[in-house]
């Protein structure tokens, strides 16, 4: 079929248009482009082919000149972006810059900043604390409905879709252990999140309120955020996570803009706690997103978490991680925290499919608590489009390699 002509139904249509980077065989040079269906526009050479005014941010190796650029700029270039893909006046000229996705190699989109992770899912954090403190009277610590949780992360080990993932090795120390002992991780999980790329920066001490959440936030992408429960564990008390969460954090080579997603905005849960007023968005726009999750292992899906479940929005999130004057660059990435629903089908970790163990999930090849070396995770999407149509979110995967 013609590169123009997507199928209907195609998750990847002219409603969707997701950014990324990519290259061509037997070049190392990087390239900005558009997914079309099962084929990738060159999306500077297609701006400098038709005399785009915004061809100085598209024919570049990264999306962070586009990203800085500023929402008035990311609309303009959205739209030109789809007249160029549906109106036939365009197709000679841009015919040879669709190359199909399987002869190119997809690169990290931008260059991250700074990277947060949040705590968003009150599904995943009842879990978490009903298998952590089992006895505690509310599994949710006293804060949890007050502020989204958050910690910083790690922003040079976020890595591409198809990037391996080596087998972290550090301390471990089970509670019958009389000393720590030094090793590979025997408890490497999953976590699948959704994450938000950050384009507008803002100024050191003024905080982003929750109505400018539009104005800096480019799109999102899918994430996971990979775990070695045994380390943390032993490591993260008093000051968090370290090294159980620094060694991998794997996005999607597709960022789709927030101006695709208009159809898939929703109300978040209601609230049981009165927020506080930098926090309170009761009478703001839906910030919530109805996004279906899959998780698969080694080609079998084992978990659908939906996004529309989260207690904590992007953003709120983001006027969080603002609040006390830090400043937002351009590239910063946040992940909502693990995405889990209310069902065991649901949820998105091995940390609660599993129960910390306990319940062994049946897979084709054999029993699983936690990952094994040779293991494939994939999380794919979708969101509900213009029309009934979908919006398709790409897919992050990662193997599993020996350390």
């Amino acid at each position: 079929m013609p590169p123009f002509e997507v199928p209907e139904g195609d998750p990847f249509g002219s409603h969707n248009l997701p950014y990324g980077v990519f290259s061509t065989s037997g070049s190392t040079e990087r390239r900005v482009g558009v997914r079309l269906g099962d084929h990738v526009l060159d999306a500077g050479a297609a701006a400098l082919a038709l005399g785009s005014p915004y061809a100085s941010l598209l024919a570049r190796p990264t999306l962070n000149p586009l990203l800085a650029a500023g929402r008035t700029a990311w609309s303009d270039v959205r739209r030109a972006l789809t007249a160029w893909v549906t109106v036939p006046g365009h197709r000679e000229t841009l015919a040879p810059l669709l190359h199909p996705l399987p002869e190119v190699t997809l690169h990290l989109p931008f260059e991250v900043a700074d990277y947060v992770d949040f705590y968003a899912s009150e599904n995943h954090a009842r879990n978490a604390g009903r298998i952590f403190r089992p006895d505690a009277a509310d599994p949710l610590t006293p804060n949890w409905k007050h502020l989204p949780i958050g910690y910083h992360g790690r922003a040079g080990t976020v890595v591409v879709s198809g990037t391996d993932v080596v087998r972290p090795s550090g301390q471990r120390k089970a509670p019958s252990d009389p000393a720590p002992v030094f090793g590979p991780s025997g408890r490497l999980d999953i976590e699948a999140e959704v994450g938000f790329v950050v384009g507008t920066p803002s100024q050191q001490g003024r905080p982003v309120a929750l109505g400018d959440f539009r104005e800096h936030v480019f799109g999102l992408c899918l994430l996971n955020d990979w775990s070695a429960r045994d380390l943390q564990a032993w490591e993260y008390v008093p000051l968090g996570p370290f090294l159980g969460k620094s060694f991998a954090t794997s996005v999607s080579a597709w960022i789709t803009p927030l101006d695709a997603l208009e159809e898939a905005r929703i109300a978040p849960p209601g609230r049981t706690h009165p927020l506080l007023p930098y926090l309170d968005d009761a009478a703001d726009e839906p910030a919530g997103y109805d996004l279906r999750i899959s998780i698969a292992i080694n080609g079998h899906t084992v978990s659908e978490p939906p996004f529309s479940t989260m207690y904590w929005t992007a953003a709120q999130q983001l006027a969080h991680l603002t609040v006390n004057g830090a400043s937002l660059r351009t590239g910063d990435l946040y992940g909502s925290g693990t995405v889990s629903g209310a069902e065991p089908g649901e949820r998105g970790s091995l940390l609660e499919l599993t129960w910390n163990g306990r319940d062994p999930l049946e897979l084709p090849d054999g029993k699983r608590t936690y990952l094994e070396d040779g293991d494939v995770v994939t999380l794919s999407g979708w969101a509900p489009g213009p029309g009934g149509s979908r919006i398709g979110l790409g897919e992050v995967r990662g193997r599993i390699v020996t350390g």
